[in-house]
């Protein structure tokens, strides 16, 4: 999710779920070693609970990103061996380091010392000729060995040459039956399976074989299908939630950003897909596209959004402004 799930992104999901885990894009360890680590690790208390997700293959530079996490306050730090890209395979990380069980070991256990936070590893069920159940249990063998007892399976395999991160993420077929082969052949270990997910019925199904779900993508794009995610997979009892009210909480924090020096697109980027599937969406979606990289336009520009959606629903204006 790298350039989607920013500080802002997260933000917005969180008013639609508070109980969630939700994971930052994908930050190299160079990124954070060789720049200003604040720039990609500072966040809002709100978007806790809250999980740093590291690009990298070298021990001591994951164990210090992984101090550094537990520095700034994160819930976990969670390993990426599962992104395709080219991008990521020159720099030796991502999911070329499947082939590489022994070294995702050393990394495991390197973040592992380095702080009390949970060490996760994300991976997918194989990648190119190396694709055998044999080889991904050995993978999970060695890796839960050097301390990691949660691992995320998006459950495809991934063709390092000859499909683009976007192929990958639909030409191998799904096999969620691997994964759930997995928490048969290791009962002590937590898995998480992602992969396809569209809706939180889908999710409550595997959570008949496995100890969760991620939603990527779909959550990105049509974010609402999150706002039942507490009751529903977390049993709690929730107050009934409108996304106006979404809206106003943004808009809120729109103002408060916009005093920081945060333009305005940088978080509506987000939000296009609020009003998913409702009348009125295609007018929220542009009035917001068309409008907010405008020179010294606010947080009131949620507000004639809004105004829009509920023209085109037909339905009257209920809660007043919501800045």
């Amino acid at each position: 999710m790298l350039d989607w799930t920013d500080r802002h992104c997260r933000f917005f999901l969180r008013q639609i779920t508070r109980r969630t885990l939700l994971y930052t894009e994908m930050i190299t360890t160079g990124a954070l070693l060789h720049a200003e680590p604040g720039r990609f690790l500072d966040f809002d208390a709100e978007e806790h609970p809250l999980a740093l997700q590291l690009g990298g293959s070298e021990p001591g530079e994951l164990a210090r990103c992984t101090a550094l996490a537990a520095q700034w306050g994160y819930d976990e730090v969670n390993l990426n061996v599962g992104c395709p890209s080219d991008r990521v395979q020159s720099g030796r990380f991502g999911a070329c380091l499947m082939a590489e069980p022994d070294l995702v070991a050393e990394c495991v256990a390197a973040m592992s010392e380095a702080s009390s936070l949970p060490v996760t590893v994300k991976h997918r069920i194989g990648i190119d000729d190396r694709d055998s159940y044999d080889d991904l249990q050995h993978f999970v063998d060695r890796v839960a060995a050097a301390g990691c007892d949660t691992f995320i399976v998006h459950a495809r395999k991934a063709w390092l040459q000859g499909l683009s991160p976007k192929q990958n993420r639909e030409v191998p077929p799904l096999r969620y039956d691997v994964v759930h082969t997995l928490k048969r052949d290791f009962p002590g270990l937590r898995f998480v399976i992602n992969g396809g997910f569209k809706t939180l019925g889908q999710v409550n199904g595997q959570l008949d074989h496995v100890d969760g779900a991620m939603i990527g993508r779909e959550a990105y794009h049509n974010p609402w299908i999150l706002a039942d995610a507490d009751r529903q997979v977390f049993g709690e009892q929730t107050v009934a939630m409108e996304r106006i009210d979404v809206v106003a909480r943004m808009a809120a924090y729109a103002l408060r950003m916009q005093h920081q020096g945060i333009p305005l697109h940088r978080i509506t980027r987000h939000m296009l897909g609020l009003f998913q599937g409702v009348p009125g969406a295609r007018a929220w979606r542009r009035h917001l596209s068309e409008n907010a990289h405008r020179h010294g336009v606010g947080a009131e520009l949620l507000d004639e959004a809004v105004t829009q959606v509920l023209a085109r629903a037909g339905e009257p204006r209920r809660h007043g402004s919501v800045i």
